[in-house]
């Protein structure tokens, strides 16, 4: 077993202030110095050209924009660089699973990934220029995989495939804007409708009214349907699914036989992180190991991450935070069943070193 950990990061003000100050925090970190050392395997094959880029963050959350020119100030990178790392637009992800399921005030998923993306930090942010306050685990360090913003409006993502890109967002960094942007489930839908999608997947959105909403998205087109359960294969674009199927049926089953037994969110919870459930996966090597397991209780603006499997959950009053009540700790752990090692917090997190679990 390996011990991990997430760092708390917390910050009130403009966005310039804030990418200012997550670039001096990771300007000398081990994220960036295994990053470094990735792309040198896996290079971009093609040049992100700023303008463009710049008309498309700035059409959905201008805000962000001005994180990302406050990440170079601190940096000292040319903006190119910038957006080849945290930009989230015209870039390429690789697969991963993640299982998601909603009840009557509850929110529950499971991200599942490799260690080596994992960049071990949940994030409070309360902008005072434009958008609204969220929280969530970071992926790329301006997107977010899941999350709740001040609305209480909850997203989550879940993984289809890569096949035939196209010129749009990747996953995390859609996840920001529309918790940056939207305050229910309907705007949401109709952000992620005007979206342009870089590859295939399911957005799950959730509201203080308990409403689910399913997007099913691709660069070629996008659908819409209403479900409590999600993990990754689309069911109105079949069209789009990869063939190998197995292991995305075999989690929806299990939860959708359970779901009639769960009567609160700590329930939905376990049958997630329990290992002996059937939803929690340690194929870390395969890219689908499941690293934290997140709850979001939007009435309440409370929000629970446990890190690994069979773990008591960090709890998080997101509302006390609102009203400017920091979060009284500044990490929370937990322990996985592998000894690939994480891009935050070991040295050689690179794809030069492989090693079995």
């Amino acid at each position: 077993m390996k011990q991990i950990y997430s760092n708390i990061v917390q910050f009130r003000g403009n966005h310039y202030d804030f990418g200012y100050k997550q670039g001096i925090e990771i300007k000398d970190s081990l994220i960036l110095i295994n990053r470094e050392k990735q792309w040198k395997v896996r290079r971009p094959r093609f040049t992100i050209k700023e303008q463009e880029a710049k008309q498309a963050i700035t059409r959905f959350a201008p805000g962000i924009w001005d994180e990302l020119i406050g990440i170079r100030d601190a940096l000292k990178w040319p903006m190119e660089q910038v957006l080849q790392e945290f930009g989230g637009y015209r870039l390429d992800y690789v697969k991963s699973g993640c299982s998601i399921v909603t009840g009557k005030d509850y929110f529950v998923r499971n991200y599942d990934y490799h260690p080596k993306t994992y960049e071990g930090r949940c994030v409070f942010y309360q902008p005072t220029d434009q958008g609204y306050a969220s929280m969530g685990p970071s992926q790329r360090i301006t997107g977010r995989p899941d999350g709740m913003n001040e609305k209480g409006l909850v997203l989550g993502y879940n993984f289809m495939h890569r096949k035939k890109p196209g010129d749009g967002f990747i996953c995390a960094m859609i996840g920001r804007l529309v918790l940056e942007s939207c305050a229910n489930v309907y705007e949401a839908v109709d952000m992620l409708k005007e979206i342009p999608h870089r590859h295939s997947f399911s957005y799950t959105v959730y509201d203080q009214t308990s409403e689910t909403i399913i997007v099913e998205a691709s660069p070629r087109g996008v659908e819409v349907r209403r479900a409590s359960v999600c993990t990754n294969h689309f069911e109105i674009m079949k069209h789009e699914n990869r063939n190998y199927l197995v292991d995305s049926k075999r989690r929806m089953e299990i939860i959708e036989k359970k779901q009639d037994s769960l009567t609160d969110g700590y329930q939905a919870y376990r049958l997630m992180n329990d290992i002996d459930k059937g939803i929690f996966s340690t194929d870390y090597r395969n890219w689908a190991g499941t690293i934290h397991t997140s709850a979001y209780f939007p009435k309440q603006k409370v929000a629970w991450i446990g890190l690994g499997s069979n773990e008591q959950p960090a709890e998080f009053n997101f509302s006390n935070w609102l009203r400017g009540e920091d979060i009284p700790y500044n990490k929370i752990t937990g322990e996985v069943d592998t000894e690939i090692p994480f891009v935050h917090m070991d040295i050689d997190a690179t794809w030069q070193h492989k090693k079995k679990t």
